[in-house]
């Protein structure tokens, strides 16, 4: 891939992590605004700024991720977009009317230093070039599925013995299911390609319709559990919980599922070293988003 294409990829995907934290600051600034006496919904949909909030988390953030998705490939994406909690970080002294402290100003200049780490790793997955009907391929892609599957469930199974770690467990199973989403936006994004590329092979369909229900499914399931782990959870923390399978799967996605290979053990230290960082780093910065929810 030409080192431009590539930075074109990056810079789209870090756009689409500013985009959605850029819209749920705007969406909190609206709300925090509305009297407690108004009905909050039909309020707030005929403000402007809380549309465009909404059209920029939901739709330019998504267009900006589907376009990163087919220059650069799912494996770095997620930590690239980690970036957008720089956004909330900042951006939240609107809300809060506070001053980043010595802590949270580290933590903006580590993630920074992540996401340059990741972004020189150069681990991108060049979908065009990639035939994802070949059956070796699917039989990797449904082994991992399987494991992360079934990590999930023994989650599950186990959330309801231990209560102190219930939160936890119940974040993490919400995270396992948007790798699972990262896992599979590729395949449905390369059968719809076809699909509107004219080859409508049985297997490309099959691929569309497969990929289709599951990133349907991840997702569902990722909310209710989210859902419910905020019920004995701060919603922050275990937001910053959830990230962290999103973070450390993209690895079993480059290295096993496509079968890549570094060209320079380098950029395996890079991605390493980026996503280490960016979990550190959105431990500290969660105390922020802790107060934003707080006042909302």
């Amino acid at each position: 891939m030409e080192p431009s294409i590539y930075w074109i990829g990056v810079l789209l995907a870090i756009l689409g992590g500013c985009s959605h934290y850029l819209g749920l600051i705007l969406e909190k600034y609206v709300i925090n605004k509305m009297p407690d006496e108004v009905k909050l919904m039909k309020t707030i949909i005929k403000e402007p700024l809380w549309l465009f909030a909404i059209f920029i988390r939901f739709g330019t953030g998504s267009i900006l991720f589907i376009f990163a998705q087919l220059i650069i490939g799912p494996a770095i994406i997620p930590g690239l977009m980690a970036s957008g909690l720089i956004i909330l970080a900042i951006g939240s002294n609107k809300i809060l009317g506070e001053k980043l402290n010595c802590m949270e100003i580290v933590a903006i200049i580590v993630m920074i230093i992540a996401i340059t780490f990741i972004g020189l790793s150069g681990l991108s997955i060049e979908i065009s070039e990639k035939n994802l009907v070949n059956p070796t391929f699917l039989v990797r892609l449904s082994i991992s599925t399987g494991i992360l599957a079934l990590i999930a469930i023994v989650f599950q199974i186990i959330q309801g013995k231990i209560s102190h770690f219930k939160a936890i467990l119940l974040a993490l199973i919400s995270g396992l299911m948007l790798s699972l989403n990262n896992f599979w936006i590729t395949p449905f994004i390369w059968s719809l390609g076809n699909m509107f590329g004219g080859y409508f092979y049985i297997e490309t369909i099959l691929l569309f319709i497969v990929s289709s229900a599951i990133l349907i499914m991840a997702n569902i399931f990722s909310v209710i559990k989210m859902s419910q782990g905020f019920r004995s959870g701060r919603a922050s923390f275990l937001t910053t919980i959830q990230n962290i399978p999103v973070q450390l799967t993209p690895s079993i996605l480059y290295f096993f599922v496509f079968m890549m290979i570094a060209s320079r053990i380098i950029s395996i230290i890079f991605f390493i070293l980026g996503v280490a960082l960016i979990i550190s780093s959105s431990f500290i910065l969660q105390k922020r988003q802790a107060q934003i929810e707080q006042i909302s």
